[in-house]
């Protein structure tokens, strides 16, 4: 296996064991009397995603990879661990919201209301763009921003959050 599709490989794993994750975490959220949001935009967001990786792997093929850019990759996989501990059994894919619950305020949410987004967003351009693929990297940018302006209103609105408001400080 050459390095574009190794790279490939672990992205994929990555992914579906993060949906693994998810979906346990959606469970007992679920079970706990959360409510999900915005589960009509969730099947179109997971088809971008999947297509996404999809045109990756038909298009890496034996391309060259900009070590500049795996390195930023890599580190932009620092950053989704970070969010992904900080929120911990409350981390999934969906909006999913207990009542009750306060917003997360430590982590990476101290700097960012919503920090992954940031990460996949990065994300989605960067991986393209480490192996040349330019066209995947503007596509996948320009549909990923229409998903994130539906999406992130969506998840506000199940928040509470208006505009302009700032996530609460942490408790102590």
């Amino acid at each position: 296996m050459n390095l574009p599709y190794a790279i490939m490989a672990f992205v994929t794993l990555q992914r579906l064991s993060e949906l693994v994750i998810a979906k346990r975490n959606t469970a007992r959220l679920m079970a706990a009397g959360a409510r999900e949001y915005g589960a009509n935009h969730y099947p179109v967001m997971v088809t971008m995603h999947t297509a996404w990786l999809l045109a990756l792997w038909f298009s890496v093929g034996d391309r060259a990879v900009s070590w500049p850019l795996l390195l930023v990759f890599a580190m932009l996989q620092g950053m989704r661990v970070w969010v992904l501990a900080t929120l911990g059994p409350r981390w999934t894919t969906r909006i999913i919201v207990l009542p009750g619950a306060s917003l997360v305020a430590k982590g990476p949410f101290r700097f960012l209301r919503h920090p992954n987004y940031a990460v996949v967003t990065a994300e989605i351009a960067v991986l393209p763009l480490t192996f040349g693929l330019v066209g995947i990297a503007a596509l996948f940018t320009v549909l990923n921003a229409a998903m994130l302006y539906v999406r992130i209103g969506a998840e506000n609105r199940a928040l509470g959050i208006s505009g302009g408001a700032s996530p609460p400080p942490a408790q102590p």
